[in-house]
């Protein structure tokens, strides 16, 4: 961890570098496996699945069978723990149901919207150093509410070539059509191109390493289109001299868990909290199966000491956090102020694991500065809104020579033609 104290404005860029994510310099071998996954279809698929995930498969479908088999065998209080979850995701995603309504903009002229479900999605759930059922659920709930009507899922297999059953579960109780046993590139490639096995989607989402992100941008180039850019997970608390050292310690350290790539940030107006965090995170950090992935971690993690909540705040929307903890006495009023964020947990007990697992919002967040400009995922990101408009003879007479004059104005002559016609048939 390094402590800043009292930077300039000048030296914010430094302080919130982000670790560097050069999927760039792996284009070259990730559209090696691209390409040979579009030609060789499912057995390019196996070769890789053999190469990477080290499994040797005569077929990548999980069978009716397999879920069968998870859903019978997966344990009773992780079930219902993934229920809960479920029905909170459902309820908040449910929330967000586009209503179109019919605009008069001129009298005779009608317009309005009408959402519709991208027709084939494709999920991709990693599986390296954890079997991310909770993403399951972030992405197939919304995918099915929205109407989507062919939801593929892949994921990589164990070494016993099954896939974890709580992927599997979760993936049953929230819709999925077709699940395969797909890691890395390969997936990625299989779900924008289609193979023997996998069909081709309009969109991909979900998180992944580097070389997945590498594939994800490749594809988006001109082949299927993608949920948002991605880089490695990170968090950011925003506190005072009034919140609880454990607790920070805690969330800076369950971020650290994710992957060595992954960022935790402190800003603070108090030293006295800096100094019991770091206390805190020396003893907490003991006592973690994961310590070495978050000690590795911490080494991009900053405790920064401002001057004020004013700076603290304005320092926040320049990081632009994937995950933002406020922790103040007055929470509630910094909150206003914040313009750029992924997901915002508000007070002492609003720790970034409610909003990962089972508050409701979603946990596919913008990283890497990226909500400057991007929102997480949420049932828009599985819908396409449809405009409509019908001009009765009234309506076009009232806009056809506004028309008429902007489409001569733009020498595009046969546009007015469009309009001029009916309005002498009208007018005649």
């Amino acid at each position: 961890m390094k402590i800043i104290k009292y930077p300039t404005r000048s030296e914010w860029a430094e302080c919130l570098k982000r670790p560097m994510l050069e999927t760039e310099s792996l284009f070259d071998k990730v559209r090696v496996i691209i390409d040979k996954v579009i030609h060789k279809g499912d057995r390019a698929v196996l070769e890789y699945e053999a190469l990477y995930d080290k499994v040797d498969m005569d077929s990548l479908i999980v069978t009716p069978v397999e879920i069968e088999e998870a859903c019978q065998t997966l344990d009773a209080k992780l079930k219902a723990a993934i229920e809960l979850a479920a029905g909170n995701i459902r309820t908040f995603h449910e929330s967000q149901r586009f209503a179109g309504k019919k605009i008069e903009t001129t009298p005779g002229v009608v317009c309005w919207q009408k959402a519709v479900g991208i027709e084939k999605v494709g999920l991709y759930i990693p599986g390296g150093t954890a079997p991310l059922f909770s993403t399951v659920l972030m992405l197939a709930i919304p995918a099915q509410i929205a109407g989507c009507k062919e939801i593929v899922l892949c994921t990589p297999p164990q070494s016993s070539g099954k896939v974890h059953p709580a992927v599997l579960y979760a993936a049953h109780l929230a819709g999925v059509n077709k699940i395969f046993k797909i890691g890395g590139v390969q997936a990625i490639a299989a779900m924008a191109y289609g193979t023997e096995s996998v069909p081709k989607v309009y969109k991909i989402f979900g998180p992944g390493n580097q070389y997945v992100t590498a594939a994800k941008q490749l594809v988006s180039l001109r082949d299927v289109a993608i949920d948002m850019p991605a880089g490695p997970s990170e968090v950011e608390v925003l506190a005072d001299a009034t919140a609880n050292p454990a607790f920070i310690a805690a969330d800076l350290l369950s971020q650290s868990e994710h992957g060595i790539d992954s960022q935790a940030i402190l800003i603070t107006t108090s030293q006295e909290l800096i100094d019991n965090v770091v206390k805190e995170i020396d003893t907490q950090l003991a006592q973690l199966p994961r310590k070495e992935i978050a000690a590795k971690s911490l080494d991009n993690s900053r405790l920064i000491l401002v001057k004020d909540m004013d700076e603290a705040i304005d320092m926040t929307n320049q990081y632009a956090p994937e995950h933002l903890i406020i922790e103040t006495e007055d929470y509630m009023s910094i909150a206003g102020r914040i313009v750029n964020a992924g997901s915002v947990f508000l007070g002492a007990y609003s720790p970034e694991s409610a909003g990962d697992y089972a508050s409701g919002t979603n946990h596919t967040l913008p990283t890497n500065g990226y909500a400057h400009a991007y929102s997480g995922v949420s049932l828009d990101s599985f819908i396409r809104k449809i405009t409509f408009q019908e001009l009765t003879r009234e309506g076009l007479n009232n806009i056809g020579p506004a028309i008429e004059v902007m489409a001569e104005n733009e020498m595009l002559d046969a546009h007015k033609n469009a309009v001029s016609v009916r309005l002498k048939e009208i007018n005649n």
